[in-house]
């Protein structure tokens, strides 16, 4: 393994222990954001550019490190930023960040794979080089597996990039919705 991706699988590995010993999960709850809403309504308006920042990069990191809380945080943006401006961040962000977990996930584990499974996952890479953004878009439109799997699973796929976030913003839009 290389020592860019060891550095890479160790910040991972650290941002992810740290948001689980320090029970950062218990900031996105709903309750704590009725508790916290006249101070964050407050910040919003006064800040609504800084916010809008914040939430989106927040939501792009939960995604990309595959942290629980997204479900949640969805409906926190709305709560906060209203439902149109809300199905924005959330939009992009779970698309960005679920592209950075597909880039991760090629980007640490994808040769591992492939050079001890490659012969047997031969039909399945042709199958997606060519059909790969139809099986993505029905895996966004009907989610029966979790899509922090889908996001690590297609990494390891020749699926290209650019399509994987394209599939992705416009497959998850009717369930971010």
């Amino acid at each position: 393994m290389s020592v860019k991706k060891l550095l890479v699988g160790l910040v991972i590995a650290a941002i992810v222990v740290l948001w689980f010993s320090f029970d950062l999960g218990q900031w996105l709850t709903l309750d704590n954001a009725k508790a916290q809403q006249a101070i964050l309504n407050d910040y919003i308006v006064q800040h609504f550019t800084q916010a809008s920042l914040f939430f989106l990069l927040g939501y792009i990191v939960m995604t990309a490190l595959s942290l629980p809380g997204a479900a949640v945080a969805s409906l926190l943006g709305a709560a906060l930023f209203g439902f149109w401006w809300g199905l924005i961040l959330v939009s992009f962000a779970s698309s960005i960040g679920a592209t950075l977990a597909f880039l991760v996930s090629r980007f640490l584990l994808q040769d591992w794979v492939q050079n001890r499974f490659g012969q047997k996952l031969d039909a399945i890479n042709r199958g997606i080089e060519k059909d790969g953004r139809f099986y993505l878009l029905t895996l966004r439109l009907i989610p029966i597996f979790p899509f922090f799997l889908i996001n690590l699973v297609m990494g390891l796929t020749p699926l290209k990039t650019r399509t994987f976030y394209w599939v992705s913003q416009l497959g998850m839009l009717p369930g971010t919705a």
